[in-house]
Parts: C-alpha cells; sequence; structure tokens
C-alpha cells in the first residue's frame, strides 16, 4: 500500500514557520483571485503522495491517452459499421446533427484532447478514477499552487512539477503557435480569473503571447491556437464557437479541445466494462493497460431505459429492470447515479446522485429522472468506491493556529499532450488535492476544503 497524507519529518516544522508559510501562501494570492467567489482553506504543506502513488499518478497519462485513441477508433468503427451501431448510437445521442457531422468531418476525425485529467479518489484498497474531463478547470490555480508552494516547501519534498510544471505543460499543447487565444464562456466565467493568471504568466515567460478573448471573438490569424474553455453543450452561448470551429476544420487555426462531444461523455468507462468490447480493448489497450484501468476505474453501466429480455440481467448487479433500482436498501446503494455529459448538469457536482446518501424517495426521483431523460441525455451508473480517512490541516489565521482536519481526499493529475499523432506523449504537469472535511460525501471545491499541490 502506498503512504499518502500531508508531508512530514523526523522534525516538524514549528508553529511558527507553519504560520509563516500559510501566510505566505494567502499573501501570495493575485489581487483578483483565481476564482469568482470562490475560497478555500489554506495549508501550510503540500499534500505528500508516497513514491509508488507517484510513479503510478507519473506514468497514467500513457495509459489516458492510449484509452482516448482507442475510444476513437471504437466510435469510428462503428460509424462505419466495423463495431456495433449501438456505440455511436450512444455517443451521438441528444446531440444536434450538425455537431455529430462536425466530431465526423474528416480534418477532426483523429483529433485528440490535448489535456486530460482523471478525477481520483484515494480509497482503502488503492485509488478509484471516477471520470476523466477534457476541459478541466484548475490549470491556472494548480500553476500557481505549484508556483507558491514551491517557494515555502519542506526540505523533504518536491512539489510534482515544481514551480513551473503546469505553465510548460499548457504551453506545449499549442505546438508551434506563437498565439494563443483562450476563449471562456459565460459559463465557464467563475474561471476567467485564474485563465488571467495563467495568461499573464505565460505572456511573462513563455515568449508566446496569450490573449483572453470575449466569447464572440471568431477571428484568430491563420496558424494561432484556440483554447476552448468551454463545455459543447454551452455553444449556443458562445457567439464565435461556431466559426472557430470552421476555421479548424479548414485547419487555419490549431484548436483544442477539439468540437468532439465524444470525450465529454462519462459513460466512456461505460464501454470499458462493456464485455463485448472487451476483445476491442484487449487489442487496442494491450493487456497490461486494459488491466491498469480496469482496476482504476469502478464498474460502470449506462442506464439504458430499453427493456431486456426476461432471462437477461445487468452484470454484476443482477437486475432486470433499471426500475429495480428503486427497490435496493440504502446498503444496497453504494452506487453513483451522474448524468453522461452535453447538459449544463454535467460540470461540478450537479447531476451526481449517490444512492447510500439519499432517501427511498430521492433516489427514486433521481432514477426516473434518469430513465426518462435517457433519449436525450444518458445518465451512467458507477459503483461507489468511499474514499479513505486521510490525516491533513488548514491554517486557521483569526486564531492564528494550525487546525487538524481528517478528512477525504481527490486527486487531479493534468496532463499535457504534446507532439503528433503517434509520436504524441501525455506528461505530467501537477497535482491538486482537494480534501474536503470527513463528513463530505461528494469530494470538489467547496470553502471548507484545503487545495494544496501534491509533492513526493
Amino acid at each position: 500500500m502506498f503512504n499518502s497524507g500531508l508531508a512530514n519529518s523526523v522534525h516538524p516544522p514549528a508553529t511558527s514557520d507553519l504560520a509563516a508559510r500559510a501566510r505566505h501562501v494567502r499573501d501570495a494570492l493575485p489581487p483578483g483571485g483565481l476564482f469568482a467567489d470562490q475560497q478555500w482553506r489554506v495549508s501550510p504543506q503540500p499534500f505528500a503522495l508516497g513514491p509508488e502513488l507517484a510513479q503510478e499518478l507519473d506514468t497514467l497519462g500513457r495509459v489516458l491517452l492510449q484509452f482516448y485513441r482507442a475510444v476513437n477508433l471504437l466510435y469510428r468503427k462503428s460509424v462505419e459499421g466495423k463495431q456495433p451501431e449501438w456505440i455511436a448510437r450512444w455517443l451521438d445521442q441528444g446531440k444536434p446533427a450538425w455537431l455529430v457531422e462536425l466530431q465526423r468531418h474528416p480534418a477532426l476525425k483523429n483529433e485528440l484532447p490535448r489535456v486530460i485529467r482523471p478525477d481520483i479518489l484515494l480509497t482503502e484498497d488503492g485509488f478509484a478514477i471516477t471520470e476523466l474531463d477534457s476541459v478541466p478547470g484548475g490549470i491556472g490555480l494548480t500553476a500557481w499552487l505549484g508556483e507558491v508552494y514551491s517557494e515555502v516547501r519542506s526540505q523533504e519534498s518536491g512539489v510534482i512539477g515544481g514551480a513551473d510544471g503546469m505553465l510548460k505543460g499548457f504551453t506545449s499543447i499549442f505546438g508551434d503557435a506563437q498565439r494563443v487565444h483562450v476563449i471562456v464562456s459565460e459559463e465557464s466565467a467563475s474561471y476567467r480569473p485564474e485563465m488571467e493568471w495563467l495568461a499573464n504568466q505565460l505572456n511573462a515567460a513563455s515568449g508566446r503571447s496569450f490573449h483572453l478573448q470575449p466569447s464572440t471573438f471568431n477571428s484568430p490569424s491563420p496558424g494561432d491556437a484556440v483554447y476552448r474553455f468551454f463545455e459543447l453543450f454551452d455553444v449556443a452561448n458562445v457567439a464565435g464557437a461556431r466559426r472557430l470551429f470552421e476555421l479548424a476544420t479548414e485547419k487555419q487555426i490549431r484548436l483544442t479541445p477539439p468540437p468532439r462531444p465524444i470525450f465529454e461523455e462519462k459513460l466512456l468507462f461505460a464501454l470499458l466494462w462493456n464485455r463485448n468490447l472487451r476483445g476491442f480493448w484487449r487489442q487496442e489497450l494491450g493487456e497490461s493497460f486494459l488491466t491498469r484501468l480496469q482496476k482504476a476505474v469502478p464498474y460502470t453501466w449506462v442506464v439504458d431505459a430499453t427493456p431486456l429480455p426476461p432471462h437477461a440481467a445487468f452484470p454484476e448487479l443482477n437486475l432486470t429492470d433499471w426500475r429495480q433500482l428503486m427497490t435496493l436498501s440504502q446498503r444496497e446503494r453504494e452506487l453513483i447515479l451522474k448524468i453522461s455529459g452535453y447538459s449544463e448538469e454535467a460540470w461540478g457536482a450537479r447531476g451526481v446522485y449517490l444512492g447510500s446518501d439519499l432517501s427511498a424517495e430521492e433516489w427514486s426521483v433521481a432514477v426516473t429522472k434518469a430513465l426518462c431523460d435517457f433519449d436525450r441525455s444518458p445518465y451512467v451508473l458507477q459503483r461507489y468506491h468511499k474514499p479513505r480517512l486521510v490525516e491533513s490541516s488548514w491554517f486557521d489565521f483569526d486564531r492564528n493556529e494550525l487546525m487538524p482536519m481528517p478528512g477525504r481526499v481527490r486527486l487531479c493529475p493534468y496532463y499535457f499532450v504534446g507532439g503528433e499523432g503517434d509520436a504524441a506523449r501525455a506528461n505530467l504537469g501537477g497535482v491538486l488535492a482537494t480534501i474536503c472535511p470527513a463528513d463530505k460525501k461528494i469530494i470538489h471545491g467547496m470553502k471548507d476544503a484545503v487545495l494544496v499541490p501534491c509533492a513526493v
């Protein structure tokens, strides 16, 4: 079992030293902050990972990039009739015809996301990858944390990625483009301050120019790069989006993430577990990568409302109808129900239901909604792997005191994909730890959480 916890040493830092570190972190915060109306608790120390887990995270990017390549091939073969048609049907469900046509465009059909961020929960048995995000928030925040905690780090630990790993990683995804435009939608406006800080840092250090643009922006110059910081369900509210997509298909600009909604779907993990596709995954991932993924990814199902034959049952659940989910006892409902994608409810903690944390009536309402919305917004069901308790602490500036806080942690490593085609590589830029109080069931950014970078 790997070791993890807040950085410790044989001689822990004195309280006065911890206080100085915490104040340094607090005082280094940019004047405009990093998130609109968002605060968190400050710890004087990074979250320490044992060498085994750190090595696992360092190499995980290779596995996830290959998974995305395999997903892309699976979708394309399904469209061509060389794999089951229900694969493309599930992934295209609820999307407008123009967007489905766009993601199949010859100029885009092999384009993959250039930022890969898994959400990873530390559990009693190791860790669980609950989902992948190809349009993640937190890039600027994690870059800032890496820089600041590298300045105050203790001698026995080094921040993963160092002071500039996130900055170098983000720069690497734009190839040779010398000018990069970052489009932040109104839906993502709370993340604008972190992207402003990121752009300012890169303008000062990278030799390229980075520009935050309004959602109406649609006139980059040939050879420019554009970073799409909005999800595809939000395209109708981004006036310049359709023109940017046209320029990308004409190869006039470098657009990432590509406008391909398959990579914004949580049901990709359900496809990973679908036994009908076992041979495909084994061939495209290799036995080692497949075993590694299935060890880490909780069993996931698509909540398809189509009735089963009377003799059939859903694997692992022994249910013959999704409505039977409503009859499970609270103890049997160690399950997460969540919307797959292409919805304003598909990010943050919205559209996520933990069965064991809901009353029977609340759970029934959630299941009914999932079944009714299947044709428009598919849901997935996933086994819930409870995060284990970790020891953490935060500094209370009012009391001038370090406060212990047993908590549960989510790790978010950021992998940046540089290079082209088969030569592309996913490199780890940094790892964000979000530690929530132990009584919180779903871990996400909140004012009671500790946000810190990870260190070895």
